[in-house]
């Protein structure tokens, strides 16, 4: 789960629920979304993050200090004043910077630190005068997007990424999962914002966008593809080749077979780490757009002998 999300959305609650309330709300989600019970690829990724979200908001002390310092409440040392940290924030953000045209295709980073980790250094050079520390302070996590194609997603691969930021361009590179999905997030441990006293850099969040594909159209891990058949191939039956992303394959056109039928090819979908999804062949008809006269003869015996009214019921 990413730092901007709100726990109380996640479980649909008001930020003055009580604990039973959480509790009742926790339990009806859970039942819903539990990978054993629904098989929806993303069932697995809501599971988690209602888990999450229970397991603060279930605990006082951590929901106390969540309502205090918001959603990077994790990397804020016992003895910060909230205060002093909303004023961080609003220092950060007056400091975002533009990112228009900054980054790469497929890149763009929407959350920059150094306004908030320059705030936080001032504040521990004041407390060093008056001989107090904070000890280490992890990194903030960050957050951006990434643009693939299908392609991409389903083979997944090393990609080489440069963030634009105002200290300097920096290249991060980055392992592409096999089947990654619309929507997914990707996490870079060490690749977010730099820790201050020693303390450790925050995580990178790559959000994931796959890109339309005129080819395929996409439902979780399953791919659905259009497949042309000639009207003989569709009355009688045939075997034709069909093209996924991973290449081509041949598939049966049973006898009879009429415009959007689907006819499915399992595990030709992206690849997951239980189950692969499914190529989906949805059948179009294509009719010549020119016919010689013996094809046309035939199409006009076919005509008198036939008794087929596509329009009757």
């Amino acid at each position: 789960m990413s730092d901007a999300t709100d726990y109380y959305e996640v479980l649909g609650v008001d930020r003055t629920a009580t604990s039973d309330d959480i509790k009742r709300a926790y339990r009806k989600l859970a039942r819903k979304h539990h990978p054993d019970i629904n098989k929806d690829p993303a069932s697995e990724a809501r599971f988690k993050e209602i888990s999450e979200a229970n397991e603060v908001l279930s605990n006082p002390e951590l929901r106390e200090k969540y309502d205090a310092f918001g959603p990077e409440f994790r990397h804020v040392p016992d003895d910060v004043d909230p205060e002093a940290w909303a004023n961080a924030q609003h220092m950060r953000d007056q400091h975002m910077r533009d990112t228009s045209g900054q980054a790469p295709p497929g890149w763009q980073e929407d959350l920059d630190d150094e306004a908030l980790q320059d705030f936080l250094e001032d504040l521990l050079r004041e407390r060093r005068g008056s001989g107090r520390r904070w000890g280490p302070i992890p990194g903030a996590d960050q957050r951006a997007g990434i643009t693939l194609s299908l392609a991409d997603a389903f083979h997944g691969g090393r990609r080489s990424l440069t963030m634009a930021g105002p200290t300097g361009e920096r290249t991060i590179q980055v392992n592409i999962p096999a089947g990654v999905t619309d929507g997914q997030t990707i996490r870079l441990p060490g690749q977010g914002g730099r820790g201050t006293e020693g303390g450790a850099p925050g995580d990178l969040y790559l959000h994931v966008s796959i890109e339309p594909d005129p080819r395929f159209r996409l439902n979780g891990r399953d791919i659905e593809t259009d497949l042309l058949v000639a009207p003989w191939e569709a009355a009688l039956g045939a075997t034709v080749p069909v093209q996924g992303p991973g290449g081509t394959t041949r598939i049966k056109v049973p006898p009879g077979s009429s415009s959007d039928k689907r006819l499915r090819i399992r595990g030709q979908g992206l690849p997951g780490p239980k189950n692969d999804g499914d190529l989906y062949a949805r059948v179009r008809i294509v009719v010549p757009e020119q016919s010689s006269a013996e094809e046309q003869a035939l199409y006009e015996k076919l005509a008198e002998l036939s008794d087929f009214d596509p329009r009757s019921g």
